[in-house]
């Protein structure tokens, strides 16, 4: 054998370097979960893999070879709603030359199942037009089962959330008026009774220490009257019998009443169309919302307003106060926003937090108008307190 036949030092070493490098590139890929593999978006529209891992049987039902052979057996596998994402995602990383991050479902026929896979992948432009991403697509199903199954535990609290609340509103509206119709009977009888007691005595002469007790118990009866009155109110507006808005306007003038604060009602029409659940837990919102800013804002003035828009019924209650700290937000005690949301997913609607121009807050309450309840319900699991970027909690 000549000299000049003979391998090169420096090539055999290279040779066995790159042979060192494939077997430890070949030992990470063996243990990598999912599919490593290369795809090539081709400028003519053909798309290939030039490389795919041991994990492409186990993960998509196909061989390496038989998608080397026909790769466009890829976008077969994928469930016909889910295509359109998958080559929308496609083109938008090629064109932008972006990470390309895409989840969806294929239909594994060796197994007869469906599978959500996730791919992630880097792209590379190459000679021609051409397009090479390099990465990984992994089996996601098991964690998109338990995504499924807390949107379904959401769907059924929040399910149960809605039922309690009707419950608890309903128990509201009987003994409010068991208390209405009952104590609120009993006393004017009782009133009448002392009234009648009181003639009786001028009648029959001068009785200055009878006449003081029942001059004593007959503004006893009228404070305890006042009492249920204003309990019953608290319980179950009897205005909420005649809107929305005629309670809410009614609530606005009680709050200014009670704490002094100016406060404004506002509403673009007078009668709205609302379920009684809506109108209850619209009211009730409101309720809590004036509370804390009463507690909690130091403001001076406050604006309600209510509109009913083409799509959605909104509510918002604005201060001037000293807004909310971002302290307050992670407040494990801090029930009076959490019970708003509540109420605001309950009807399939969101709750956001804003900052009010000039300091102070604006909590903004949106539903959706002509919804069925059934619908509000199973929309609950999804809908979110807007706002995220709100600075706490009151």
């Amino acid at each position: 054998m000549s000299a000049a036949s003979l391998p090169h030092p420096d090539s055999a070493a290279m040779a066995d370097e790159l042979e060192q490098v494939r077997a430890r590139f070949d030992a990470i890929v063996s243990n990598t979960p999912g599919l490593v593999y290369q795809f090539v978006l081709h400028a003519d529209g053909r798309v290939s893999f030039p490389y795919l891992s041991d994990g492409c049987q186990a993960l998509l039902g196909l061989t390496a070879a038989e998608l080397h052979e026909q790769p466009e057996r890829f976008l077969e596998l994928i469930l016909s709603d889910d295509r359109k994402s998958y080559l929308d995602a496609m083109q938008a990383s090629a064109a932008a030359l972006w990470s390309w991050n895409w989840e969806g479902r294929i239909w594994v026929d060796a197994w007869k199942d469906v599978k959500w896979i996730n791919l992630r992948c880097t792209p590379h432009a190459l000679a021609g037009g051409a397009v090479r991403w390099d990465g990984i697509m992994t089996n996601i199903s098991e964690s998109k089962q338990e995504q499924l199954e807390v949107r379904h535990s959401r769907a059924r609290l929040a399910e149960l959330s809605a039922h309690a609340e009707r419950v608890k509103e309903q128990e509201r509206t009987r003994i409010a008026r068991e208390i209405h119709d009952e104590l609120g009977g009993n006393l004017t009888a009782i009133k009448m009774a002392v009234a009648m007691l009181a003639a009786r005595l001028d009648e029959v002469g001068d009785f200055p220490a009878l006449r003081e007790r029942t001059d004593y118990v007959d503004a006893l009866v009228d404070r305890t009257i006042d009492a249920v009155h204003r309990i019953s109110l608290d319980l179950r507006p009897a205005l909420l019998d005649l809107g929305l808005a005629a309670a809410l306007e009614w609530q606005v003038k009680e709050f200014e009443k009670q704490t002094g604060i100016a406060c404004t009602f506002n509403a673009n029409q007078r009668e709205i169309e609302l379920d009684n659940d809506q109108a209850t837990a619209l009211f009730r919102i409101a309720q809590e919302a004036l509370t804390n800013i009463a507690k909690h804002a130091g403001a001076t003035r406050v604006s309600v307003k209510l509109a009913r828009l083409r799509h959605h019924i909104s509510l918002k209650i604005g201060d001037n106060g000293s807004g909310i700290r971002q302290a307050d937000r992670a407040k494990p005690a801090s029930f009076g926003l959490r019970g708003m949301a509540e109420r605001a997913r309950a009807l399939g609607g969101t709750l956001a937090l804003s900052h009010a121009a000039g300091g102070g807050t604006v909590v903004a309450i949106k539903i959706k108008r002509e919804t069925e309840r059934a619908a509000l319900i199973a929309a609950a699991a999804g809908a979110t307190i807007a706002g995220e970027n709100i600075s706490a909690v009151k």
